[in-house]
């Protein structure tokens, strides 16, 4: 049939009703071409989330072992150690290792920072979420933002806490 058909009314359908046929299926399809792509991307940040997630266990993983090596040398308290009543019956036995040595005065310093949240500006603290300690640090002195910077450092470290805190500093 087309073989029958004039050059230009081939013309006219290569020009003319072709473009016009895009346009409107086009129309019809465009709202099914968006949402595909908002699929797509919501799985592309799923699986980049799921990545940054995985990536911050095993980096967790790692500042734990480092810890508990760093522990055994005597260089920082033992976080896998309870109290510090275990400490002295650990440190009673003469033994020539030095290793229960250097452990109790590490492990005596552990208690006093857990103690301490008492003594903080923010009442009731270890209870407190992340973002509610924020909204109370523009109110501390010098003083008190460093008492909870140090008890945040050693022992949940959340990091949009310790970050607030540098900034506040910095700019005083």
């Amino acid at each position: 049939m087309t073989a029958e058909r004039s050059p230009v009314d081939r013309a006219v359908d290569l020009l003319v009703h072709a473009p016009l046929g895009v346009l409107v299926t086009a129309r019809e399809e465009l709202p099914r071409l968006i949402a595909k792509g908002r699929q797509e991307a919501t799985g592309a940040r799923f699986i980049g989330k799921m990545a940054v997630d995985m990536g911050q266990r095993e980096a967790g993983k790692l500042v734990r072992q480092a810890t508990e090596r760093l522990a055994d040398l005597g260089l920082v308290p033992d976080p896998r150690r309870s109290t510090a009543t275990e400490e002295p019956a650990a440190g009673d036995g003469d033994q020539a290792a030095g290793d229960p040595g250097p452990a109790p005065a590490p492990e005596a310093a552990a208690p006093a920072a857990r103690a301490s949240d008492d003594a903080l500006a923010i009442p009731g603290y270890d209870s407190l979420s992340a973002p509610q300690v924020v909204q109370r640090l523009d109110g501390l002195s010098a003083d008190e933002l460093e008492a909870v910077r140090a008890y945040e450092a050693t022992t949940r470290g959340r990091k949009t806490i310790l970050s607030r805190i540098a900034q506040i500093q910095s700019a005083a």
